[in-house]
């Protein structure tokens, strides 16, 4: 029950950062934290990939920021963060040993979830808040990674 809570949840954060997850499970398997030796996942221990997803994602971080960055809920953007919702969820069930389609269900869910619920809350919290459209992304920003970090420390 646990496991698919923190699967859901990673796919909440993917939601609203899709790249920032997927490196931080890059940097738990690099750091021994999440472990995928002998599985389809073991490419996500691998250097490279921790290099290109870490990249991605800070590209990623400064790109949300730009006011030519399409919202997140346009499909090219939703089927990316579905895809690495996924995708996290899975690699936290094979590196804890349990459930694969439950973890893929459920992650596809958070990323679903987290994709509009964090759109409409940024949204809100610009125009009704007035709070400045750039710290509330800053704020997300940090729940991501401190979130996805959380997260995959407790696997």
């Amino acid at each position: 029950m646990t496991l698919l809570l923190l699967c859901f949840l990673l796919g909440c954060l993917t939601g609203q950062r899709s790249l920032t997850p997927p490196a931080v499970v890059c940097w738990a398997a690099h750091l021994g934290w999440l472990h995928f030796a002998g599985t389809k996942l073991a490419f996500l221990g691998r250097p490279v990939t921790l290099i290109v997803f870490t990249l991605l994602a800070l590209v990623e971080l400064i790109a949300d920021k730009l006011p030519q960055t399409p919202a997140r809920t346009v499909p090219l953007g939703l089927i990316a963060r579905i895809v690495f919702g996924c995708l996290g969820a899975v690699a936290l069930a094979t590196s804890a040993g349990g459930n694969l389609l439950g973890a893929a269900i459920v992650g596809i869910a958070g990323a679903v979830v987290g994709t509009f619920a964090g759109y409409q809350i940024r949204r809100n919290l610009v125009l009704r808040a007035h709070l400045p459209d750039f710290a509330v992304a800053i704020a997300e920003d940090v729940i991501a990674v401190a979130g996805s970090l959380l997260i995959v420390s407790h696997i």
